[in-house]
């Protein structure tokens, strides 16, 4: 993207120079643009140098949080459409997609653009039809029909950035690369994950349980106002559910709950290459809450579950209910309808964040400012169990492979 706003800038204000300085500026911007794609992977290399810890806060009594367990919700249509996908590639593809169910891969995920972080797996954008069915089928078995159509439409975002930015390579709504971890089976462990820009989704599987986590969705614009996708809106419950939540605490809580009253940059804490991160809790304890917003509480957490598969979103907001008292809200930014902000939702078993973020993508658009046309959320399992970590854990000492 910065390639081409600077590509831009040379065609409106130098079109009349000699080649030679047109290739100067283009080298450049190459080497900037190579630069920025050191810099991320070097971050990835350096976090996964670490072994993987997990998230935790200081204070937490971990515990047994994640035993295994029989949930009595079958995933066999998702090892079904697990092996057609599968069964669909060719031996090169397949050689690029499929991992031991311990690999790193599973960490290598990123939700920057395609021109800045490069991708295992094999792309929507390189399959035949049938592949692509296959490939959506196991989507669709997999996650909600909420869940399936959000992640749809925020690849129908990267379209409209391609749109907005000349053609640019680095978006496109087919660029969401797949990858196979473990061969799937109804007694083994296994997943699968989906990364993208703005599209992250991270799926284990092991007997009935499923971990859906880490998850990162995002999006620019929210919402669309031109070309092909015109129309296409994101995340507006997930803003509106938050702020009328925040807006349900009393003047009291609300002061409790908020970090700062100041919201003028990206916030998100838990996103790529923090799966190792100490983040205590802060805000307001749903001990502090009455019964009503309790409730309301478990309806915003439910809006960012109800993307799994139905059966696993009930298994997933019980563990989430057991821990309810011990769930904390905190809150960055003002409460008015036009303000932007950042939330958080955090327990011993589920983070939640939600920021508004400063405009990248849609050109010209960037006042230094967070804007509500730039989201990010994501979704964690805390204290070990991303990626099904703890519950392979504990697999892998009970059984000898």
């Amino acid at each position: 993207m910065k390639k081409i706003l600077v590509l831009i800038v040379i065609a409106l204000f130098y079109g009349c120079s000699p080649i030679t300085n047109q290739e100067e500026n283009s080298d450049k911007d190459l080497e900037e643009v190579n630069s920025v794609k050191e810099r991320f992977a070097k971050m990835e290399a350096d976090a996964l140098k670490e072994p993987y810890r997990c998230i935790f806060a200081e204070n937490d009594s971990i515990g047994k949080l994640f035993p295994i367990r029989g949930t009595n919700v079958t995933t066999a249509p998702i090892i079904d459409a697990a092996n057609l996908f599968l069964g669909s590639l060719n031996s090169e593809q397949l050689n690029r997609t499929t991992f031991d169910i311990k690999d790193q891969e599973w960490r290598k995920w990123c939700n920057v653009d395609n021109g800045i972080y490069d991708r295992q797996g094999v792309s929507l954008k390189e399959m035949d039809m049938s592949q692509k069915k296959s490939a959506f089928d196991l989507m669709q078995v997999s996650l909600s029909a909420k869940g399936l159509q959000l992640s749809k439409d925020i690849m129908k975002t990267d379209q409209t950035l391609k749109e907005l930015n000349n053609g640019s390579n680095d978006y496109d709504e087919e660029l969401y690369f797949f990858t196979i971890m473990g061969k799937p089976s109804i007694t083994e462990p296994w997943g699968w994950q989906l990364d993208g820009h703005h599209l992250v989704i991270n799926y284990f599987v092991l007997g009935d349980q499923v971990v859906m986590s880490p998850v990162f969705m995002g999006g620019e614009p929210i919402i669309t106002t031109t070309g092909k996708y015109k129309g296409n809106t994101l995340f507006q419950d997930e803003q509106n559910l938050g702020l009328a939540f925040m807006e349900s605490l009393s003047d009291e809580q609300q002061t409790v709950a908020t970090i700062s009253k100041t919201k003028t940059e990206n916030i998100n804490v838990a996103e790529a290459n923090k799966d190792n991160l100490n983040l205590d809790y802060e805000g307001i304890p749903a001990s502090n809450l009455t019964d009503q917003q309790k409730d309301k509480l478990l309806h915003l957490i439910l809006q960012y579950i109800s993307n799994m598969r139905e059966g696993h979103q009930q298994v997933k907001m019980e563990e989430v209910t057991i821990h309810i008292d011990n769930t904390w809200f905190s809150w960055v930014g003002e409460t008015t309808e036009e303000a932007v902000f950042y939330y958080r939702i955090h327990s011993p078993v589920v983070l939640i964040e939600f920021d508004h973020q400063r405009v990248v993508g849609v050109p010209n658009a960037d006042d230094g400012k967070p804007s509500k046309n730039h989201i990010h959320t994501v979704v964690r399992t805390p204290n070990g169990n991303d990626y099904g970590k703890d519950l392979l854990r504990q697999h892998l000492e009970s059984h000898q492979h």
